[in-house]
């Protein structure tokens, strides 16, 4: 296993059709269920950049902009922003599109950590992130202030 990786190693895209069993008492889809796919698309990147399985840790922020249609094609763009030692941090962008019209929409991001596990189910060393461009960099030093806040938060 590599000891460095960068983050579109890890970047992962999960596509679902909207359905009425998705739906809230609104016509809406349900927030939960696409915290569930989020979840589901950040857990796929950090194993994707560990090679091992993971766990959520915690949920550092979901920010919901627009409202999702039933009908609407929704996919998550997951990708690794920050590793610690056996911590990750995956950013997940959620867009929806109407399949008809093409009309794109993000509708929200996400930020969630994740711990790698050995086959003890202890955590596990993860290779670390490799910045590249600006923008990484920026994300990065983002992903690092909150985690210092997660860590503050929980001491």
């Amino acid at each position: 296993m590599s000891k460095v990786k960068n983050s579109h190693a890890s970047r992962v895209y999960l596509s679902q059709l909207m359905q009425p069993e998705h739906a809230n008492y609104f016509g809406n889809v349900h927030g939960g269920w696409i915290m569930k796919l989020a979840d589901e698309a950040g857990a796929l990147a950090c194993m994707r950049h560990a090679q091992m399985r993971v766990v959520t840790v915690a949920v550092d922020s979901v920010t919901f902009r627009e409202p999702i249609k039933i009908g609407d094609l929704v996919t998550f763009t997951a990708e690794v922003t920050y590793t610690g030692r056996t911590s990750l941090e995956a950013e997940v962008q959620v867009t929806a599109e109407n399949p008809i019209s093409g009309e794109r929409t993000h509708t929200n991001t996400a930020y969630l950590v994740y711990v790698a596990l050995d086959e003890d189910n202890r955590p596990a060393p993860v290779p670390q992130l490799v910045v590249e461009s600006e923008a990484e960099q920026a994300r990065f030093k983002q992903a690092q202030i909150r985690q210092q806040r997660r860590i503050q938060k929980n001491a």
